[in-house]
């Protein structure tokens, strides 16, 4: 069950373990969906058009940027970022259900409203979501840049892009585009707890204890919840990946028109003229084939996690009372 459950007399998880649990679905989750994550950033900092008539971008479809990925740039290029992205997954993972959790039991024992309603999970989600990513957004920052670079690299690796970034543009430079991020993220987070937790009450009025995550349930909300909120909050990801490879043009030439922007709104205000509205949707495709996956994958598998570590601490404990009984 995610979220507090003052019903569940199950062995309690620690603060320490539903972060694990956390982590180790962000991780899982990272490593699959990842080739999305790519193709889609690559769509959303193209400045041309995503036509396949006039083809005056690099990119116009899902299978064709993903053929010319994988021609021009090799296999390994759908896992580009993927180090820093792996630690953004985990990290993000570990502090967004941590406090999620401890949020909605704060809501329960503190407040008049239950737990488990979904007007309380998309408060309590949205801002655990938030806290998280002011933890998490330089991660985020680099995992952008890497998946954004061509051939020749400009970062070679880690290391070498944390040192040239700190050096060529400052240590703020990692906190770029963290505005419409928090602006996108309160909603978006709050929308896939919220829609989560309706879907399953659909789906499960009476979820037996213990019983009630790490299933193709879970599976099918989250997906559901996923591409729900990711098409509501769209635009302002794709606001957040321009300004986040700000001074970054030197990577991004060969694949095309690049920009720079002083903003949040002066990015709208150029894209709306030079793009159009369909300008604020663009890789929205390979966006909502992620945020399927990832929604659906996280929740399963931090369901999965945390049951298993129930039943670990549920054995541990009955094992115990046998031998004190011996």
């Amino acid at each position: 069950m995610v979220g507090y459950d003052p019903g569940n007399r199950e062995a309690a998880l620690s603060s320490h373990e539903v972060a694990v649990a956390g982590s180790a679905a962000g991780m899982v989750t990272r490593a699959l969906v990842s080739p999305f994550d790519v193709i889609k950033i690559r769509f959303q900092l193209q400045i041309e058009g995503l036509s396949s008539e006039r083809r005056e971008g690099r990119y116009w479809g899902l299978f064709q940027a993903s053929r010319r990925i994988h021609t021009e740039e090799g296999l390994s290029a759908f896992w580009k970022g993927h180090l820093p992205a792996q630690l953004l997954s985990v990290c993000f993972g570990a502090v967004q259900f941590a406090s999620f959790e401890c949020m909605t039991e704060v809501v329960h024992k503190m407040t008049p409203y239950d737990s488990q309603t979904a007007g309380v999970h998309f408060v309590c989600g949205g801002l655990s979501a938030c806290s998280a990513t002011v933890v998490c957004q330089p991660l985020d920052t680099l995992r952008t840049r890497f998946a954004a670079q061509g051939e020749p690299k400009v970062y070679r690796n880690l290391r070498h892009a944390v040192s040239t970034m700190c050096r060529s543009e400052g240590v703020l430079t990692f906190y770029r585009g963290l505005s419409p991020t928090l602006v996108a993220v309160f909603p978006y987070a709050g929308l896939q707890f919220f829609f989560y937790k309706v879907f399953k009450t659909f789906l499960d009025p009476q979820p037996k204890t213990g019983n009630s995550g790490g299933n193709l349930r879970s599976l099918i909300c989250g997906s559901g919840a996923g591409m729900i909120s990711k098409t509501m909050t769209y635009p302002f990801d794709l606001f957040k990946k321009r300004l986040q490879v700000g001074g970054f043009e030197e990577a991004r030439v060969r694949f095309g028109q690049v920009r720079s922007y002083r903003s949040m709104a002066d990015c709208m205000v150029q894209i709306a003229k030079e793009e159009g509205v369909r300008g604020f949707f663009k890789g929205l495709s390979p966006s909502l084939v992620k945020a399927a996956l990832s929604t659906g994958l996280t929740f399963f598998w931090y369901e999965f996690f945390l049951n298993t570590m129930r039943d670990l601490k549920q054995r541990q404990r009955a094992n115990g009372f046998t031998k004190d009984a011996e």
